[in-house]
């Protein structure tokens, strides 16, 4: 099933400027049509809390609601999809736990894991990191703009159509540059929620990407 994967991903973080909830608030304010709800700190009960009360913001303004992880909290809350940040993970398992009209996007550092995410049947790609991120901080190399140019051309090689997003340390001025190399769109994070005007700062991303 053909899953309609938004260009601009924005995902919440833990923060001290704003809660999840503020974040969430703020993007779809702006504009945004998909948030990613990415949470490691809280139980269940507080996840839920959160979850339902964003979902209730995305349902207002026409979001997507995408959960890192936390998988099964799928049914308890209105919960459109998944991003599965574990590498290793096996897509074909999940997509039979969660069912075909959830949305399931995972991560890759390389094109290979980029290929099996697609031949597993992944709905969308989060690939990087592209630069240095205080976000989500791995080992992985810099992909850099030449990275992802070498990615694109090898999965159009391959007949490959899975969307990928640029991932991890992007700001509006790589925006551009990143677009040219055939990637799909643009996840962001810390240069949206960490800025001093958030809902300035989506909308530059926005103006850029859409």
């Amino acid at each position: 099933m053909k899953k309609f994967i938004e260009k601009l991903h924005f995902i919440t973080h833990d923060i001290h400027q704003h809660s999840h909830i503020e974040q969430a608030q703020i993007a779809c304010s702006a504009g945004a049509k998909w948030i990613q709800y990415r949470c490691f700190t809280k139980n269940d009960d507080e996840l839920l809390i959160d979850i339902n009360a964003i979902a209730e913001i995305c349902d207002d303004w026409g979001a997507t609601l995408i959960v890192t992880d936390h998988v099964h909290l799928n049914g308890k809350a209105d919960i459109q999809g998944f991003h599965i940040e574990d590498f290793d993970a096996n897509f074909i398992k999940l997509r039979e736990q969660l069912g075909e009209a959830v949305t399931i996007g995972g991560s890759a550092t390389t094109l290979e894991g980029l290929i099996r995410l697609a031949n597993e049947g992944a709905d969308y790609a989060g690939f990087g990191p592209f630069y240095t991120t205080i976000t989500k901080p791995n080992n992985a190399p810099l992909l850099g703009v030449k990275g992802y140019q070498n990615a694109m051309k090898e999965l159009k090689s391959l007949n490959i159509d899975l969307p990928v997003l640029a991932v991890g340390g992007v700001t509006v001025s790589d925006i551009d540059p990143l677009m040219n190399t055939g990637i799909f769109g643009i996840a962001a994070s810390a240069a949206i929620n960490q800025a001093d005007d958030m809902r300035t700062a989506y909308l530059s991303f926005y103006d850029k990407i859409m």
